[in-house]
């Protein structure tokens, strides 16, 4: 049986309705969730709204991170976040000017990734309130840096010949590189 375009669109249309009242039952849970261990934000400034998003809050669950910013997303699919998304708070923007004012007027320093940035994430030692900026997959960030006094770029060393990585193995790395830098003079916290 063959379907009109009309009624494939009609299947899309019903199929966006049912993914968006499912996100905002997660969305409602997510108000109860709590600051991580560690002080470091992810913003994520308009990334598709398929997998990466829900894995980045994984590996933010796992090395408890403060919070998540999702900048030009008002929805995605949380299933690979395999519950994190209820443990993980989440801010929503509009636009990256916003998050800027919240992350600047609460002192943080923010870093945006960026892979034909000079300065090399291993050379970088973050300050306690570190903020992390990651762009769309296709099209990078959706702002101009230099717009934004104070924002350094970092890059994520590669010695292949493809240079780029998906963004939520790029954001757990440079996670994993805060932590790394916190827990050289600390005992990791008990995961109970």
């Amino acid at each position: 049986m063959s379907l009109s375009i009309r009624q494939m669109r009609k299947q899309i249309k019903l199929a966006r309705m049912h993914a968006l009242k499912r996100f905002e039952r997660h969305r409602r849970a997510n108000l109860l969730a709590s600051p991580g261990h560690f002080e470091f934000i992810i913003v994520l400034d308009h990334l598709k709204p398929a997998f990466n998003i829900g894995k980045i809050f994984r590996s933010a669950d796992a090395l408890g991170a403060h919070e998540i910013q999702l900048v030009g997303i008002d929805f995605f699919d949380p299933a690979p976040a395999m519950g994190s998304f209820k443990w993980v708070p989440a801010r929503f923007y509009d636009n990256f000017t916003q998050s800027h004012h919240d992350l600047s007027s609460r002192g943080y320093k923010i870093f945006a990734l960026d892979p034909s940035a000079s300065q090399r994430l291993e050379d970088v030692e973050f300050a306690d309130k570190s903020a992390f900026v990651f762009g769309h997959e296709e099209f990078g960030l959706s702002f101009d840096p230099g717009e934004f006094p104070g924002i350094e770029q970092i890059r994520i060393s590669q010695f292949g010949k493809v240079q780029s990585l998906n963004v939520s193995i790029a954001a757990s790395i440079v996670m994993y590189e805060y932590v790394r830098q916190r827990i050289r003079s600390q005992e990791p916290p008990d995961p109970a």
